[in-house]
């Protein structure tokens, strides 16, 4: 399909290109139209067409399948006429490019999508807050993890004296990642931010970090709710109660999300690396492989530890995402093991009837 049909089509603003189209032969021969998906809400979708916006069922969608295959803000998907309730159904979903992936807030060792079709994650942290480096290297392996590009945006830079110091602190803990401050009610540094954006952006980060307001500059109006914070420990409520997708004026899409309050780690090895190369660039000059940087001679993590070079902080917080991820990871494995064990079980269950039937 040439780049003229996809470049045409009112979907291009919210990222359809050539290569989803060709994704999207086989459903367009069933008489499916694209869509992405803008929000979700109990069962239902906002969706974006190539015929304007609409309001579409998800329960053919996820039927046999969990909560990481249901539709999630961000996924690209075939929409179908004939919904249970009489709306457009999502009949299928494209293969996700990519996906921010925590633990869900019941621990039952599945994973919740928070978005999908992500090229860039901004991780919002408010500079009128206690800094937080671990949560900023927690959102960091989320997003390494993903398969998308982090950026760390300080916001409310007006409300600091000066920023070099904690822009600094924040570098240091996110190696090979954009750190850029602004502040999104003056407008000092929103270009800044603007120009490390792209594609499909997501905003994460706690409530009252300022993702709304940031969002709303980037935006160029008032599209996101916005509330105050608590002078006593710069939290805020949740304005923001569900996941959105807006098209941004210079192009690109944006993603707002709830405050989080918790995220947890899901499988996320890949992300831990990313999050921590320093970290694991002093593990490979490690005298011994297996390495575990507690009291091993020859140790360079250790060493760096001990004269400066990387902070004790750091490498507690490299420590404690390992553990919490190799936990979720066992919780994991035992639940497919025991998933196995159930279809063994109902398999032998059915063949045993089935003998006992043919014996009469």
């Amino acid at each position: 399909m040439s780049s003229s049909f996809t470049g045409s089509s009112p979907l291009a603003a919210y990222g359809w290109d050539d290569a989803l189209e060709h994704e999207f032969t086989s459903h367009r021969a069933a008489g499916l139209i694209p869509a992405r998906v803008a929000a979700v809400d109990r069962g239902l979708c906002d969706v974006v067409t190539e015929n304007g916006p609409a309001r579409a069922s998800t329960v053919s969608a996820v039927s046999g399948g969990g909560a990481a295959e249901a539709p999630c803000t961000g996924d690209w998907a075939a929409l179908g006429a004939g919904g249970p309730d009489g709306r457009p159904a999502v009949a299928a979903l494209l293969p996700r490019r990519t996906a921010i992936v925590r633990s869900s807030a019941s621990r039952d060792s599945r994973g919740q999508v928070l978005a999908a079709n992500v090229d860039t994650v901004a991780v919002a942290v408010s500079l009128a807050a206690p800094l937080d480096l671990g949560r900023v290297e927690r959102l960091l392996a989320l997003a390494w993890e993903s398969g998308a590009r982090p950026v760390v945006v300080l916001t409310k830079a007006d409300q600091v004296p000066g920023t070099d110091a904690q822009q600094g602190e924040v570098a240091a803990a996110a190696p090979g990642v954009d750190v850029v401050a602004c502040s999104a009610a003056t407008g000092d540094g929103v270009d800044v931010v603007r120009a490390v954006l792209s594609g499909t952006v997501v905003l994460v980060g706690p409530s009252g970090a300022g993702k709304s307001t940031l969002g709303n500059a980037l935006l160029g109006g008032q599209a996101l709710a916005t509330g105050e914070v608590r002078e006593s420990d710069g939290k805020g409520r949740h304005t923001t109660v569900r996941r959105e997708l807006l098209p941004l004026p210079g192009g690109g899409v944006l993603i707002d999300t709830p405050g989080l309050r918790g995220v947890g780690l899901f499988e996320a090895s890949h992300g831990l690396e990313r999050a921590f190369a320093d970290v694991e660039e002093l593990a490979g000059l490690c005298r011994f492989g297996d390495c575990a940087h507690r009291s091993e001679p020859g140790c360079a993590v250790l060493a760096a530890v001990e004269d400066g070079t990387l902070p004790r902080r750091r490498l507690d917080s490299y420590r404690k995402l390992l553990r919490e991820n190799a936990w979720a990871a066992s919780r994991t494995d035992q639940r497919l093991r025991a998933e196995r064990e159930n279809r063994t079980k109902a398999i032998s269950k059915w063949q045993r009837q089935m003998y006992r039937d043919r014996g009469r």
